[in-house]
């Protein structure tokens, strides 16, 4: 081949090549001066995306342009085009990667969550996949492959891969409406229908809890969102109610007396607040008061601790003021016969 027709070649391709290193020197220095007045971290990717790209895209093209200058036959053209287009296509996927990984990453960390952020972090491998498809998709197409019977072939597996995982997919999702509403916590009590239980751990396709009797309880998150759930965890303070039935024999004096001596034993301690007290109904046996009274706190044991306190204290006055406990009798009338 003359030399009339190689020089040109030679020196466009490594004048291209050149020209991309000293392109990328001069990115990389305005990019350096730029970040010492700013510290957005999107500017320090962007440069560091660049300078990496620039150099390999221009020997890329650098080569293309320098093979139109020899003389060669199409079929050698094909196979030269189609490598660079590979390369080209390889580059692109690779910066399309880098960029994305990096939105995840800054995702995850702002999420302030650490199942949520796992669970960002764990789209990073799908994403990838589905970005190198793409690229293989469009350097198939650019490269003349016929791609009718491909789509056909990927629409058949795309709908029996659909049917097959469609249980699976429904359980991620409603793993992610779980960590985004977050309706519990890991270590929050919660009540699902009959089920009580301690939240330990929220999985992709279940939740365990530990029962108030210790054993383990798996339910699938389906169920969980599909389902109303009482979140004892978020509760500030537990209302408690005491049902209190007094004899009939319990003078009026006494009687009114009764609501105020419980006030003063709820509000005696600074672990519950008084509500109120009324006399509320005449039962079959009793005379019934209903106490209300507040626990500030969402631990349940903390809650009865209080109760018994304030229950032995009821207790104790009653039997100091002469107050007794009713408790269910029954009057019987006989009815003899008159003597003739």
């Amino acid at each position: 081949m003359p030399i009339t027709i190689v020089l040109p070649a030679l020196l466009t391709l490594v004048g291209g090549g050149l020209l991309g290193m000293l392109l990328a020197k001069l990115v990389q220095r305005a990019t350096s001066r730029l970040s010492r007045r700013s510290t957005e971290a999107g500017e320090d990717l962007v440069a560091a995306i660049l300078v990496d790209t620039i150099p390999p895209v221009a020997w890329v093209l650098s080569a293309s342009l320098a093979w139109q200058i020899l003389p060669t036959d199409a079929a050698s053209d094909r196979v030269v085009y189609g490598l660079a287009k590979l390369i080209l296509v390889v580059l692109i996927v690779r910066v399309v990667n880098r960029i994305g990984l990096r939105l995840l990453q800054r995702w995850a960390n702002r999420a302030g969550d650490t199942e949520v952020a796992n669970l960002i972090r764990s789209l990073a491998p799908m994403l990838k996949a589905l970005v190198w498809c793409l690229g293989a998709v469009v350097y198939l197409q650019n490269i003349g492959v016929q791609m009718a019977a491909i789509w056909a072939l990927l629409s058949a597996g795309g709908i029996g891969a659909g049917l097959a995982l469609k249980e699976p997919v429904s359980q991620f999702f409603e793993y992610i409406t779980i960590l985004l509403d977050k309706p519990f916590q890991p270590g929050q009590l919660i009540q699902v229908g009959q089920v009580w239980g301690t939240v330990e751990k929220v999985g992709v396709r279940s939740t365990r809890l530990r029962s108030i009797n210790g054993e383990a309880i798996v339910m699938s998150n389906s169920a969980l969102t599909g389902a109303v759930v009482a979140n004892f965890g978020e509760m500030q303070r537990r209302r408690l109610i005491v049902r209190l039935g007094v004899c009939y024999d319990t003078p009026l004096e006494q009687l009114q007396r009764i609501p105020p001596m419980l006030e003063t034993i709820v509000n005696a301690g600074a672990d519950a607040s008084f509500d109120r007290c009324h006399f509320v109904s005449f039962n079959d046996s009793s005379l019934d008061f209903e106490l209300v009274y507040y626990v500030p706190t969402n631990d349940f044991n903390r809650a009865m601790d209080v109760q018994q306190r304030i229950n032995l204290e009821i207790m104790r006055c009653f039997a100091h003021a002469g107050i007794a406990f009713a408790f269910p009798t029954r009057t019987l009338q006989m009815v003899g016969q008159k003597p003739g």
